[in-house]
C-alpha cells in the first residue's frame, strides 16, 4: 500500500521533491519571483517576524477550525490560488488540484491561465471559482466569464496586480521563454529528467495528441505552449480600470473578488465598486520586486473596509502558522499557491492533498499552543498586543 505521507512532514519536504522531479527551467517558472527577487525574501521575513505569545491551561482538547466563505461552510478558512503553471508541472494538473480540494472541503480556483477548459476542471468536483486575465479582445473575456458562471463557478477572481508583463528574467537565462521552444539549454534540461519527461510531455503527446494549448479561448484562437499566441489571444489589463470592474461586476452574478490590493486605498474604491472580497496579495512576489509584504499591507486594508467585504489574504504562506498569523491580522480566508505547487509536482493529486493535509494540522497544533480554541480566539493578542480581547 503506498504510503499516504509520500515521506513528507511539511512543505519543504515536498519542495525537495518537487524541485528533484523538475526540470530546471520548468522548477524555475514554478518558484521564482522577478528581477531581484527581494520581495520573495520580505514576504517570508515579515511573516517570520511575527512572533506569538502562547497561553496554557486553556483545555485545548477539541479544536475547531471551520469557518465560512461566502455563508458556506468549510473546514479550515483556506482556499487553492489560482496558478498557471499547473499543467506543466504534472500531467492536467489543474484537475488535480481541483480533485484535491474536493476532498479536502475547500474551493479551488481556475486559473484562466491555465491549460484546461474550465469545463474540464469544473469536472473535479467541489467548490469551484474561476480567475480572469482580461484578454486583449474583450469580448473574450465577457465569454469565459458566462461560461465559468454557467458552469457553477461561485466566484469570479480579478487579478489585478500584473497590468504590464512582470520582468522574469531568469526565463530568458534558462531557456524556458514563452512559448517554449526546444534550444540548446532546455532539451539537454529535459532529457535530465525522464520521469517528468514522460509523465508529463510524453502523457501529453501520446494520449492528447500533442502539447497543451492555453485553454478558454474559442478554437480558432487556441495555441500550443509551443507557439506564439494569436492576434487577439493576448492578455491584456494596463487600459484596466475601475469602468472595466464595473462591467464586469454587472455581468458576474456571482460573488466578485478583486485580486491584488495593497493600499487601503484601492480596498476601498473595491467596495465602492461593488466587490464581494479583495484579496491582500503581492502576486506571491512575482510581479513588482519592490513591492512591500503583503502580511505588512493586510492590517491597513483590514481597518479600511470595516468588515463590510470578505478579505483573502495570499502570499509567501508556507506553515500552518502562517494561516494562524494572516487570521489573527483580520484575514477572513488565505490562499495558497506554491505550497500546493510543491504538492502537485512531487506526486500528483495525492501530493496535494497531502500539502492541504499538512497545513491543516500545522493550524491546529499552532492554535492548540495558543490556547485557542476557535477562531473567536484568534486575534492580535495572539501577539501579545495591547488592546487584547479577554480570555
Amino acid at each position: 500500500m503506498a504510503d499516504p505521507t509520500l515521506g513528507c512532514w511539511n512543505i519543504a519536504d515536498l519542495r525537495d521533491k518537487a524541485r528533484a522531479r523538475l526540470p530546471h527551467g520548468v522548477w524555475e517558472y514554478m518558484e521564482r519571483g522577478v528581477e531581484d527577487e527581494r520581495c520573495m525574501d520580505r514576504n517570508r521575513a515579515a511573516l517570520d517576524a511575527l512572533t506569538f505569545v502562547p497561553r496554557v491551561l486553556r483545555k485545548v482538547d477539541a479544536i475547531d477550525m471551520s469557518s465560512s466563505i461566502f455563508g458556506q461552510a468549510v473546514p479550515l478558512p483556506l482556499a487553492i490560488a489560482p496558478t498557471g503553471a499547473a499543467g506543466l508541472i504534472w500531467h492536467k494538473g489543474d484537475l488535480h488540484l481541483a480533485r484535491a480540494a474536493a476532498k479536502a472541503g475547500v474551493p479551488f480556483t481556475i486559473s484562466s491561465a491555465g491549460t484546461m477548459d474550465v469545463e474540464d476542471v469544473v469536472a473535479g468536483g467541489g467548490r469551484q471559482w474561476f480567475q480572469l486575465y482580461m484578454w486583449r479582445d474583450r469580448d473574450l473575456s465577457y465569454d469565459v466569464v458566462r461560461r465559468a458562471h454557467g458552469l457553477g463557478c461561485e466566484a469570479l477572481f480579478v487579478t489585478l496586480d500584473l497590468p504590464v508583463m512582470p520582468n522574469r528574467e531568469y526565463l530568458y537565462h534558462n531557456g524556458y521563454g514563452m512559448p517554449i521552444k526546444p534550444n540548446r539549454k532546455n532539451v539537454p534540461d529535459m532529457l535530465l529528467h525522464p520521469r517528468w519527461l514522460a509523465g508529463v510531455v510524453g502523457r501529453y503527446l501520446l494520449q492528447d495528441g500533442g502539447m497543451p494549448t492555453q485553454a478558454n479561448l474559442p478554437p480558432g484562437l487556441k495555441h500550443s505552449m509551443a507557439k506564439g499566441a494569436k492576434p487577439g489571444a493576448h492578455f491584456k489589463q494596463d487600459d484596466l480600470d475601475a469602468a472595466g470592474i464595473s462591467r464586469l461586476r454587472d455581468l458576474w452574478p456571482g460573488k466578485l473578488v478583486l485580486k491584488g490590493i495593497m493600499h487601503p486605498d484601492d480596498a476601498r474604491q473595491a467596495l465602492a465598486l461593488g466587490a464581494d472580497g479583495i484579496v491582500v496579495s503581492n502576486h506571491g512576489a512575482r510581479s513588482l520586486d519592490g513591492s512591500i509584504a503583503a502580511i505588512d499591507a493586510l492590517p491597513g486594508i483590514v481597518e479600511a473596509v470595516g468588515g463590510k467585504l470578505t478579505v483573502f489574504f495570499d502570499s509567501g504562506v508556507r506553515r500552518g502558522s502562517d494561516v494562524v498569523k494572516a487570521r489573527a491580522l483580520g484575514a477572513d480566508v488565505v490562499m495558497v499557491g506554491r505550497a500546493t505547487l510543491y504538492g502537485l509536482a512531487a506526486a500528483g493529486e495525492a501530493g496535494v492533498t497531502r500539502a492541504l493535509e499538512l497545513l491543516q494540522a500545522e493550524v491546529s497544533r499552532t492554535m492548540a499552543m495558543l490556547g485557542a480554541r476557535d477562531w473567536s480566539e484568534v486575534g492580535p493578542e495572539v501577539f501579545g498586543l495591547v488592546g487584547q480581547r479577554s480570555a
